[in-house]
């Protein structure tokens, strides 16, 4: 007896019983949001790390950049062939997420780079103040 046929079988009649949009509102539950991601933040930096095994193709996923969104789009894919599967853990599939910065960043100064099945991403604070007039210093000169 497979538990988890049982487990398909009831979801399927659940499905046709409530409608095939009902489990829409459980996914995050069920399955949890990918890719996972940790960010840590720095003064006026911040470092995103993106959990995205597999990847051959870079240009398979998009990071975009907007003031205070980081924006991942992309697939994971573990194209293994062959076999039946007994257990799968690693998520996969299509993905996008929208992750809010804890402050506005720069777009000329971004930086990625994947590394043994991470996407690492270096962001820098956007300092900007309303006013561009700063005031400088006068240093006491020694020459007379």
């Amino acid at each position: 007896m497979d538990p988890f046929k049982q487990m398909t079988d009831w979801r399927k009649n659940m499905d046709h019983f409530f409608g095939d949009h009902f489990w829409n509102e459980f996914e995050n539950i069920i399955k949890p949001t990918i890719p996972q991601i940790n960010i840590y933040q720095y003064n006026h930096e911040l470092i995103c790390i993106a959990s995205i095994p597999g990847l051959t193709d870079l240009n398979k996923i998009d990071i975009f950049v907007d003031h205070t969104t980081l924006e991942l789009k992309g697939v994971i894919d573990v194209a293994y062939t062959g076999g039946t599967v007994v257990k799968e853990e690693i998520l996969q599939g299509v993905f996008e997420r929208n992750i809010t910065l804890p402050f506005p960043v720069r777009r000329d100064k971004i930086n990625a780079t994947y590394q043994n099945g991470l996407v690492i991403i270096h962001l820098h604070r956007l300092i900007s103040d309303e006013s561009s007039r700063s005031k400088v210093s006068i240093q006491l000169s020694d020459d007379s």
